[in-house]
């Protein structure tokens, strides 16, 4: 008798359509999400609606850039035939659970939230915060568990968003009397937040301070060389810090010889070591991971249907798997169902 292999588990993650994607987003997230695709059930949302809670004055530039970050997912080696691409605003249980969960959460725990206060303080709002921001907890609550999610890959800055779609779920699931839903698990990598090449903050498309995807090689060098090092290392012959050295957090991400880096490291440390060879070391490093991604990048944008046909069906299946879970929310909660 043959035995059935164990359920592969699910993975649900996605970006913001706010713009093409980073280097950021690739030690972030989008490594783990081509390693993790064989080996789990996955699926990626393009956040489309919660793009919107804070870029609601330009509608256009969201849409525009589904499909290029569509097109960023493909380039990096995401198959859509064992990875379902999707679009947030295109599934309407997502707002519907959201609706739901509203009411298991008050306003005081949304704005203790470390990642809403973060990005509150950084867009400057003060009070002025569009309520759909303020609400982003409980709108990505309802995407991780409309897909009945265990695994989302995340930076470290993200992992308070999962702690509170947890709480979410455990309250949900007291409310009905038995494990409706499954709580989440954040998977953060080794490099959990990349500082941008200013070194002043995360990389972000807003601050100006990202290596996009689809950097050409001469844009990789500037970015390389705009890169903060030690500031007290004035000659190659000083002894130099790697602690908060810009380059040396990005060769610690990317650099695919760790051994090399660590003598590097030693050496940069008793001094020796300038720092133009070890920026020409990192914008080689870039050259080559970025290289192959901006060439796969360009030839898939020469063919804007086959990106279209794989939205529309991963799509389709999505709103299949996420209704599903709504109706299965709402009987347990013993609403009026027609």
């Amino acid at each position: 008798m043959s035995v059935e292999a164990p359920p592969k588990p699910v993975i649900l993650t996605g970006d913001r359509t706010t713009g093409p994607l980073h280097l950021g987003h690739y030690a972030g997230s989008l490594r783990n999400r081509v390693a993790l695709q064989h080996s789990h059930r996955q699926s990626l949302l393009l956040a489309d609606a919660q793009a919107l809670t804070d870029n609601a004055h330009d509608p256009a530039r969201i849409a525009r850039n589904v499909i290029e970050v569509a097109t960023d997912y493909l380039a990096v080696g995401i198959d859509p035939a064992v990875t379902t691409i999707c679009v947030q605003s295109a599934l309407p249980a997502l707002a519907e659970l959201t609706q739901l969960y509203l009411n298991f959460v008050t306003v005081a725990r949304l704005e203790r939230n470390p990642t809403i206060k973060d990005e509150i303080q950084a867009r400057g709002l003060g009070r002025d915060i569009p309520a759909g921001f303020l609400c982003y907890p409980a709108a990505q609550a309802a995407d991780i568990t409309a897909f009945r999610a265990t695994l989302v890959p995340v930076g470290e800055d993200q992992a308070p968003l999962i702690e509170q779609t947890n709480e979410i779920v455990r309250r949900l699931n007291r409310q009905v009397g038995h494990d409706l839903l499954p709580e989440a698990r954040a998977l953060i990598p080794e490099v959990g937040r990349l500082p941008g090449v200013d070194g002043k903050a995360k990389m972000s498309k807003s601050g100006g301070n990202a290596v996009p995807l689809s950097a050409s090689d001469a844009e990789i060098d500037a970015a390389v060389q705009r890169m903060y090092t030690d500031p007290g290392h004035l000659r190659a012959s000083d002894p130099g810090k790697v602690e908060g050295n810009v380059v040396f957090t990005y060769l610690d991400a990317f650099d695919p010889d760790p051994e090399a880096v660590a003598a590097l490291k030693a050496h940069y440390r008793r001094g020796g070591l300038g720092d133009a060879a070890l920026k020409r070391r990192l914008a080689g490093v870039l050259r080559d991971l970025l290289g192959p991604i901006r060439e796969r990048r360009a030839e898939i944008a020469r063919d804007p249907d086959r990106v279209m046909d794989v939205l529309r069906t991963g799509t389709a299946r999505a709103r299949a798997v996420t209704a599903a879970t709504r109706d299965a929310v709402q009987e347990a909660l013993g609403l009026f169902r027609l």
